[in-house]
């Protein structure tokens, strides 16, 4: 017989998320909660800043990796693979977005989003930064 899923809520979801970019030294990591935004496309967004195409793809394949060990979930949709400026990967509740920092700022999805409680993480300081609410 073949043993059920494990269902995890999206917030949950996006904290995994998150550990998996700090793993790889994502920079200025932030956990938007859109939940109590209307028309948002997803409950949450996980963003962070890699240096270089390599940080960035490394990022993305370590938030696959992390989630697919928690909870046994590959997104159900992914892109941004081939110029590794901007990485998308969607897992429906939580939508991951992983950048090149220039790329980041250009985009903007925080200043799109403004109206979202947002946590912000930062792997340069302490371990109390990295914690969850």
């Amino acid at each position: 017989m073949k043993e059920k899923k494990q269902v995890i809520d999206s917030k949950k979801l996006s904290e995994i998320i998150a550990q998996g970019m700090l793993e790889k030294k994502a920079s200025n990591v932030v956990i938007m909660d859109l939940r109590e935004i209307s028309g948002a496309i997803a409950d949450f967004f996980v963003i962070s800043s890699g240096n270089s195409e390599t940080q960035v793809e490394a990022i993305a394949d370590s938030v696959e990796e992390f989630s697919y060990k928690a909870i046994e979930e590959n997104p159900w949709h992914k892109e941004g693979f081939t110029n590794k400026e901007w990485i998308l990967l969607d897992y429906v509740d939580v939508v991951a977005h992983v950048f090149k920092k220039d790329r980041r700022e250009f985009f903007n999805i925080e200043g799109m989003w403004g109206d979202a409680k947002i946590t912000r993480l930062n792997p340069e300081n302490s371990s109390d930064d990295n914690t969850f609410e």
